[in-house]
């Protein structure tokens, strides 16, 4: 009994207690320094930066911020067991686990600055003037956060001893057989890098294609995703619908009203002409026309009547203030010809079937 307490005081009177305090105190100022750093001295760092309009340093600092608080952390354990006297170099395994930290915080701070919503993106878009639901954004920025994770995964097994080389070269025939056996994937991919690019469209658009027609709810890389005018939805991948034409009547800075008038043929010249010119003219005058859009001409005879044309656009394309404008025309044209005692002999025919259709379904849509 008194031997093991004999070596256990031998133990502790041998033991390097100065070397231990120091390495505690050495942490202990780390820790310090961090807190200094990350309360004052990085907003210092950042005012002097944002003075000299360095924006992209600016965006840097701050997708590090956080990486830098744990690098002080790190450091401070790798000096504070240097001077217990552990020799860092001499233990290859440790010394390969600190540099690989040290590269995992450096990919840590990368991948803030490539998000969707990180600084650099956010940077870009600003710059680039992009919407928020543009699709280019997070489409670059997945494939920026892909590559710092694999070049991370590779540094840190680099720095663990691991040989590279082989790993790289699995990784290009990996990929090459899995582009092979995905052909279709990838059509839809680079389909949905064609729509992101092009942007022929964007959510809530009304579209129409060969293949379908309706609202588009959602845009991925592989599909797009239609809401059709009978309330079913349509997953369409991106490889048909970049290889097909696409209408976006969403896109209509104005709205086009067509249609023919059968009146009775005992009016006479003078009648018929005085309506049309009136008819003309009351179009013309209505705010809510597109002046040099109208056009009321004497079209043609028909088997029992005269047929007047009438061909303008509204300067609004929403569906219910269409029609509230195409009805204070009709009820003025109505009043026209009655004060010229002309007749209508057939109720208004849309010519343009598949226009009016559409016009209904967007209408039914809203």
């Amino acid at each position: 009994m008194n031997t093991i307490w004999k070596n256990i005081t031998d133990y502790l009177i041998e033991f390097p207690w100065m070397n231990l305090l120091t390495a505690i105190g050495l942490f202990l100022i780390f820790l310090l320094f961090r807190k200094l750093f990350t309360k004052y001295l990085f907003k210092v760092i950042l005012a002097t930066a944002k003075k000299t309009n360095v924006s992209l340093l600016t965006q840097l600092l701050l997708s590090f911020e956080r990486p830098l608080r744990v690098f002080f952390i790190v450091i401070g354990t790798y000096v504070a067991l240097n001077a217990l006297g552990i020799n860092m170099r001499e233990l290859a395994l440790l010394n390969n686990v600190y540099g690989s930290v040290l590269i995992v915080l450096g990919g840590w701070g990368l991948y803030n600055y490539v998000s969707t919503h990180g600084t650099f993106m956010a940077f870009a878009k600003q710059k680039l003037h992009l919407r928020d639901d543009h699709m280019l954004v997070p489409f670059i920025s997945n494939i920026l956060r892909f590559v710092v994770i694999a070049l991370t995964i590779v540094a840190c097994l680099s720095a663990m001893g691991v040989n590279v080389n082989g790993f790289i070269a699995g990784l290009g025939l990996g990929g090459l057989a899995f582009a092979l056996a995905a052909q279709e994937t990838v059509a839809n991919l680079f389909g949905g890098v064609v729509i992101i690019l092009e942007k022929p469209f964007k959510k809530g658009d009304w579209i129409s294609t060969p293949s379908v027609e309706g609202v588009v709810e959602d845009i991925t890389f592989r599909s797009t995703k239609i809401r059709t005018f009978a309330d079913a939805v349509v997953i369409v991948p991106n490889k048909t619908l970049s290889n097909e034409a696409i209408t976006n009547w969403s896109e209509m800075n104005m709205r086009r009203v067509n249609y023919s008038i059968g009146v009775g043929q005992e009016a006479t010249r003078f009648e018929l002409q005085r309506a049309v010119e009136e008819i003309r003219e009351r179009i013309l005058n209505h705010p809510g026309v597109v002046q040099d859009t109208v056009m009321v001409y004497f079209d043609e005879f028909g088997e029992s009547s005269y047929n007047i044309f009438v061909y303008y656009f509204t300067k609004t394309v929403a569906w219910s203030e269409w029609h509230e404008i195409k009805q204070e025309i009709n009820y003025d044209i109505l009043d026209i010809l009655k004060d010229e005692g002309i007749s209508v002999l057939k109720p208004i025919v849309v010519l343009d079937q598949q226009d009016d259709e559409q016009f209904q379904k967007a209408g039914e849509s809203s």
